[in-house]
């Protein structure tokens, strides 16, 4: 049995290929201490943390419906234009809370519902909050916020990671002193934590770190189609995801992660079939596989 600190990188629907990639692990004997992760990242590692196995996990997303967690309005079939109106009122299509519940309820099923209920230092999610122009780790940051850890909600926590911009509504964190803050994706500001586990010297550390990446390398990034308004947003929010990373990651231990290049698959494809469902995660755990064969920790 090998222990290690793990890293997921946020991807939206992509992250499907993560089961597999967990599944492997769970063969290899391969368990995580420590945890953090991006938008769908955080939600693959706060499962894990939760207890949630790959078996597990898997089972909990292929009954889930997807379409539901898009709060679907009335208003917004029979009217097709409030939805831009709820865009520029809200700042985003869906409001989130769907998924809020969602991750509620499966938690609630670990007996998880706030990081009290989680070993200290276990679990790191990260957000970004656009008020005040700076990365949220949490639960580490939320004292900043006069706000105390151990009584927030992971669930919460996970929903204000996963706000992809304009598609979920921004989430209002309210301080103790009554200041609200807008928080947004942590992809905006660092879709793959690694750095988060690395401030050590290696020799320090307890454990390997492994990252998991829906990417095709370090230093390769696959190009994007631009051919409109929306795909030309599509590529900016993607391109500030990846920067920070990026540059850090061609300077870090890139032989730690496991890189996963889905293609043909958008983050916010909500509409993915059973088959595509399949093909990711069978890709996951092909890369993984390939991955530990050479792998040195």
């Amino acid at each position: 049995m090998l222990k290690v600190d793990g890293v997921f990188a946020g991807g939206g629907i992509k992250a499907f290929s993560f089961i597999g990639a967990l599944q492997v692990l769970d063969q290899k004997k391969i368990f995580f201490e420590r945890l953090a992760g991006t938008s769908a990242g955080a939600i693959v590692a706060t499962f894990i943390k939760a207890g949630y196995t790959s078996e597990e996990i898997s089972q909990l997303l292929d009954d889930l419906d997807l379409q539901q967690l898009l709060d679907p309005k009335k208003r917004s079939i029979i009217f097709p234009f409030y939805r831009w109106l709820r865009l520029y009122k809200k700042m985003g299509f869906h409001k989130g809370d769907a998924l809020e519940h969602w991750l509620y309820t499966a938690l609630k099923k670990k007996n998880v519902v706030t990081f009290a209920d989680l070993p200290t230092g276990a679990l790191k999610i990260i957000a970004s909050d656009l008020s005040n122009s700076q990365l949220l780790v949490i639960p580490d940051d939320l004292p900043r916020y006069g706000l105390v850890p151990e009584r927030f909600s992971v669930a919460k926590a996970v929903r204000m990671s996963c706000s992809f911009p304009f598609f979920f509504e921004p989430v209002k964190l309210t301080s103790s002193s009554g200041k609200s803050a807008v928080i947004v994706d942590g992809g905006v500001l660092s879709n793959f934590p690694l750095w988060l586990f690395l401030k050590q010297p290696e020799k320090k550390r307890k454990r390997p770190v492994l990252g998991f990446r829906l990417a095709t390398s370090a230093d390769r990034l696959e190009p994007r189609q631009i051919n409109n308004a929306f795909s030309l947003l599509h590529s900016m929010v993607e391109a500030m995801w990846q920067a920070h990373d990026q540059r850090y990651i061609s300077k870090a231990q890139a032989e730690n992660i496991v890189f996963i290049p889905v293609r043909n698959i958008s983050a916010t494809q909500f509409s993915i079939s059973d088959e595509e469902k399949q093909a990711l995660i069978q890709l996951g755990a092909q890369c993984t596989e390939d991955f530990l064969k050479s792998w040195t920790y």
